[in-house]
């Protein structure tokens, strides 16, 4: 069985130590405190503060925890910095594909829409901003999933509510569905959440790969997909280019 790592171990002794100390404290006083070498502990400071984990004062020189340990600790992602990151690449989008755009995000095992853009050209339209998708029938809610084990071990450890005839219900082939997901970067439901309607999403990442959202366009099933009721691949290309962007911007804003 391998061992532990230490430099993990000390990385969170320093996390520990740091979140007990409202005034933060100086790469000394760490190393004094767990007995590092000071070079030691600049280093682990210096990687913390790189991933968001600890911020550092230049004046004082003081390092304190950082934005990024509470959002993990809260579990998600906050919701108008994601929404802020977003608005540059979903009216793009919406304007190439000629359809409508939602970014949504995993909260109480649904998927919460925290951004929406109109289909051009198109009235009659209401703004889904608030609003909640099952994540089981949706395309958005679909590669949340397949990126979420414990989200998806919620799901499937209750009844699926079958919305049309094509929704996944049986844990198996939603697995399968997740796992392709997975494989391929991006997802689609094609009549599973509405009859006659699909959508195309992709996974939004933050600075280390973590899914933290997903960003996917929606429409008639005549215009998102072919003949065969295959999601067109202009489509799918368009949604995977808006969804790497973003997670471009959420991850420079971090170093």
């Amino acid at each position: 069985m391998p061992g532990l790592v230490q430099s993990v171990e000390r990385a969170a002794a320093i996390l520990r130590l740091l979140a007990g100390s409202a005034e933060g404290m100086g790469v000394s006083e760490v190393a004094r405190s767990l007995s590092l070498p000071k070079g030691t502990a600049h280093g682990l400071l210096r990687t913390l503060r790189h991933v968001g984990f600890v911020d550092h004062d230049s004046g004082s020189g003081r390092y304190r925890a950082g934005a990024a340990l509470a959002r993990l600790s809260l579990g998600h992602i906050d919701l108008n910095e994601l929404r802020s990151h977003c608005i540059n690449w979903a009216d793009p989008l919406a304007a190439h594909s000629g359809e409508a755009v939602h970014i949504g995000a995993l909260s109480s095992g649904e998927v919460l829409i925290v951004h929406h853009v109109f289909r051009p050209y198109d009235t009659q339209q209401t703004l889904d901003v608030g609003s909640r998708m099952p994540a089981h029938a949706s395309a958005l809610g679909k590669v949340l999933l397949a990126h979420d084990t414990r989200a998806t071990a919620l799901a499937l450890g209750q009844p699926l509510t079958a919305f049309t005839r094509r929704t996944l219900i049986r844990p198996d082939s939603l697995r399968r569905d997740l796992a392709e997901i997975r494989a391929a970067g991006w997802g689609a439901q094609v009549g599973e959440q509405r009859i006659g309607t699909a959508a195309i999403a992709a996974p939004i990442r933050d600075y280390g790969g973590l899914v933290v959202a997903a960003i996917g366009i929606s429409g008639d099933v005549e215009r998102i997909c072919d003949a065969q009721r295959r999601p067109r691949p202009a489509l799918v290309s368009r949604v995977r280019e808006a969804a790497l962007a973003v997670s471009r911007d959420l991850a420079e804003s971090r170093r």
